[in-house]
């Protein structure tokens, strides 16, 4: 049995506590010394704090851990990682010899999915020995990568947060650009699925306050969604809630630009969007978050069109056809008039469901929504957490236990959401 470092050195250390006394401490300390210390548990604390200002120096995600080999290499390379500040050609070098951007680093074990542009696939990091998602999108050799992949890591690797998926690595080849994510277990539709469509009253409110946590981050950085919808959203078996997908996503300057009016799943789209509108700002995605809470609470969709008109016909049906009174500038629009919708009455099934507003502007903002009465059950602490810290931190905070029942039949889109059928009385009026 190796034994583990002497008094000597121990005493030696613990005199060189800052940040220079760490990095010079690393110099003298042989690989092998290292090594043995790991095997026995036996790592230093001054030690331990300088492996962590690597990992910040690099801007390594939190739970990478150094290979040894690596360690043998920081002997020539390790001084000028401490240099003010590091160089972007250094902090390349050091990360391709830590193994980043190299596919070699990564095992692929099973293909979760393809679409149009990527495969994704189950993966092992042999760095971390964790669990990855690794996206695959292939390359053309006219187009390039796509403008979703580009858009997706220029944004994803400026936000970090505990309820956003973890971007790890970017590997770039000729046929390749892959995306290297955290793994988690499955999106809230399998969820759904996997509990028969009755999702547990509190796992609802945990997921939907995740849901609007990282939303009000993405917001308050001026970035919208633009694609919320079940399948965008991850979650693992500690019930973290993270938000995924972030090709249809743009960064919003200020002041508010035009942007496409083709974004967001039909069933998840406001109307104002449906109608054509290309002036909006952070409200597009919060109409989503009010049909993805009304799905979990009820286990089916709130608006299933199929068609952009359908889509419309069903959420004037349930909120009433919108007049110049509720929607000041709604008969100018030609799209709203060449429709001839009937004039519908709102529903009074309204009066119990996510507080839906035509106009845009007038809906309530993610951060607004987290405190909401319908939350002060979780404490106050939750709203104090760091972004980077999970909610399940707090010993308060725990997932429910489901009830795991057969999936319900696909709800009939004629009858679902404008039906008479009773729906929870629990549901919060005016939330989102």
């Amino acid at each position: 049995m190796l034994a583990g470092p002497g008094p000597a050195f121990k005493e030696r250390a613990s005199k060189m506590c800052s940040f220079h006394g760490k990095r010079s401490l690393l110099m003298k300390i042989n690989c092998q010394v290292l090594r043995r210390m790991k095997v026995n548990g036996h790592v230093n604390s001054v030690v331990s704090s300088l492996f962590q200002d690597i990992n910040k120096r690099l801007s390594l995600p939190a739970d990478i851990r150094l290979p040894d080999d690596y360690l043998e290499k920081f002997n020539v390379i390790g001084p000028a990682l401490f240099e003010q500040p590091i160089s972007r050609r250094l902090r390349r070098v050091s990360l391709s010899e830590i193994g980043f951007g190299k596919l070699e680093t990564y095992i692929k074990l099973d293909k979760l999915g393809e679409g149009t542009y990527a495969t994704v696939y189950k993966g092992r990091s042999k760095l971390t020995e964790n669990l990855v998602a690794l996206k695959e999108i292939r390359l053309e050799h006219e187009e390039g990568a796509p403008c979703t992949a580009i858009r997706e890591v220029s944004l994803l690797k400026d936000l970090k947060h505990a309820n956003i998926v973890t971007l790890h690595d970017i590997i770039h080849t000729q046929k390749s650009l892959t995306l290297v994510f955290e793994y988690l277990d499955k999106d809230l539709k399998q969820y759904l699925d996997d509990c028969g469509n009755v999702i547990h009253v509190h796992n609802v409110k945990l997921f939907l306050f995740q849901l609007l946590r990282g939303l009000s981050y993405c917001h308050r950085r001026k970035v919208l969604h633009r694609d919320l919808k079940p399948q965008n959203l991850l979650i693992n078996e500690r019930g973290e809630l993270k938000l995924a997908d972030f090709g249809l996503a743009r960064a919003k300057s200020i002041p508010t630009k035009t942007y496409s009016n083709e974004v967001v799943t039909l069933w998840y789209r406001p109307p104002d969007i449906l109608l054509g509108s290309t002036d909006y700002s952070t409200h597009i995605d919060m109409w989503g978050v009010g049909c993805i809470f009304y799905e979990m609470a009820t286990g089916r969709p709130l608006f299933p069109g199929s068609t952009v008109e359908e889509e419309l016909h069903f959420i004037f049906k349930l909120l009433g056809t919108p007049t110049e009174q509720t929607w000041p500038g709604i008969t100018s629009n030609e799209e709203f008039v060449a429709f001839n919708y009937p004039q519908y009455k709102a529903e009074r099934l309204s009066n119990h469901t996510p507080r839906c507003r035509f106009e845009g502007k007038k809906r309530i903002s993610a951060d607004e929504s987290m405190n909401h009465s319908y939350f002060s059950n979780l404490g106050k602490r939750v709203k104090l957490l760091p972004d980077t810290t999970s909610i399940f931190t707090l010993p308060e905070i725990q997932l429910e236990k489901e009830a795991m029942r057969p999936t319900a039949a696909a709800p009939d889109p004629g009858n679902s959401l404008c039906g008479k059928e009773a729906e929870p009385a629990w549901l919060p009026a005016g939330l989102v």
